[in-house]
């Protein structure tokens, strides 16, 4: 490939369910020089980065870190590390990362239960609690922000029952991260993972994770080594932690991007960042209403930086996509799973989250819908 292509790489404004808008600081903190990733310096700001995850996380926990792959390495480090053969796990599905999850788990030996809601509803927590007790699982994996159908979980009650069941809670915080409470030590949380390029508004590559006590126990206590070299926290983590032992080489660049943009959301401070992507979705909404375009989640559970929203009756799902992308330049999702064809998937994420870009979607939307 001609380097010139690279020089007519279009400019789009990602209102999708991620890749998310970039801050110019976090690519200008990317194109830093690139240093050895044992140098005094960039061990430093590894330090800077877990301290950083851990106030974006709302924790103490000391395994707090980023695993080099993007949101998926994340939740496949979690299951590897806390699953061995024959364990038992519950995952509760009720879209397309419900059903990785445990996908993910059964690739890991264990036997996996499972509890199922219809695409877009959320589970009553008794339900959850109901099922912990019924099945008497080692792990419990849910949701919190489903990207595939825009429904926002309730989490809050299921780590205080998931210890009185002896289960380790477990969850999937890649949308929510960044752009709505997400209280690991409050909501007693055992393992949850995140990625960077949906609220945190950096380049996807990078996959922030967190383990508390009893889950790092639980890695300590492991009969079996854990199946997957590069993602074995038993040894990643001595090369986070004051051992600083070599396991692999980080992506150097992508940690500066990191860094950056986790300075980005506290700068602008938690409570004020969600505040914001609440404010966001409810003016997206009000802008939908008139066009008749509904919400296919539970209207009483939507998340608010991903709207997953019908196509009105007689629009082409691709076409009108595609005619976003090619006039205004603004890119929207398409559905997955049960939603293919039927939904859209409206991101306001992290630096996305504005009112020119929810004012500059809503005008396009109206005039390609005539």
């Amino acid at each position: 490939m001609r380097s010139e292509t690279y020089n007519h790489i279009p400019e789009r404004v990602l209102m999708g369910p991620g890749p998310s808008d970039v801050p110019a600081r976090v690519l200008e903190a990317m194109g830093r020089p690139t240093i050895g990733h044992l140098d005094p310096f960039f061990l430093s700001l590894m330090d800077q980065v877990a301290q950083r995850l851990r106030a974006v996380f709302c924790t103490t926990n000391a395994m707090t870190l980023a695993v080099s792959g993007t949101g998926s390495a994340g939740m496949e480090t979690l299951a590897a590390n806390l699953l061995e053969p024959a364990d038992r796990a519950l995952i509760c599905i009720n879209g397309v990362f419900g059903g990785r999850m445990r996908d993910v788990a059964e690739r890991c030996g264990a036997q996996v239960e499972t509890i199922e809601k219809p695409w877009g509803s959320v589970f009553d927590q008794d339900e959850v609690i109901d099922a912990m007790r019924r099945v008497g699982p080692k792990l419990v994996g849910i949701v919190h922000a489903e990207t595939s159908t825009g429904a926002h979980q309730p989490i809050d009650r299921l780590g205080a029952a998931a210890r009185d069941c002896g289960a380790l809670l477990m969850v999937d915080c890649v949308t929510s991260l960044g752009g709505a409470p997400v209280r690991v030590d409050q909501w007693q949380i055992d393992a949850a993972y995140s990625g960077t390029q949906k609220c945190l508004s950096c380049p996807p590559g990078l996959s922030p994770i967190t383990l508390g006590d009893r889950a790092v126990e639980a890695i300590d206590a492991r009969r079996s080594r854990v199946q997957s070299w590069y993602l074995d926290l038993t040894m990643v983590r001595h090369y986070w932690g004051a051992d600083r032992a070599y396991h692999h080489t980080a992506p150097i660049n992508m940690l500066y991007a990191l860094h950056e943009a986790l300075g980005i959301v506290l700068e602008e401070g938690l409570e004020a960042r969600w505040a914001r992507h609440v404010e966001m979705h409810e003016r997206l909404k009000a802008g939908l209403a008139p066009m008749g375009i509904d919400y296919v989640s539970d209207p009483a559970h939507s998340l608010p930086m991903l709207n997953a929203v019908g196509v009105p009756k007689g629009v082409d799902d691709a076409a009108a996509r595609r005619r976003l992308l090619e006039e205004y330049g603004l890119e929207i999702g398409g559905g997955l799973g049960a939603f293919k064809g039927s939904a859209w998937r409206i991101g306001l994420m992290g630096h996305a989250a504005t009112h020119r870009n929810v004012d500059l979607l809503l005008a396009a939307l109206s005039r390609v819908l005539g």
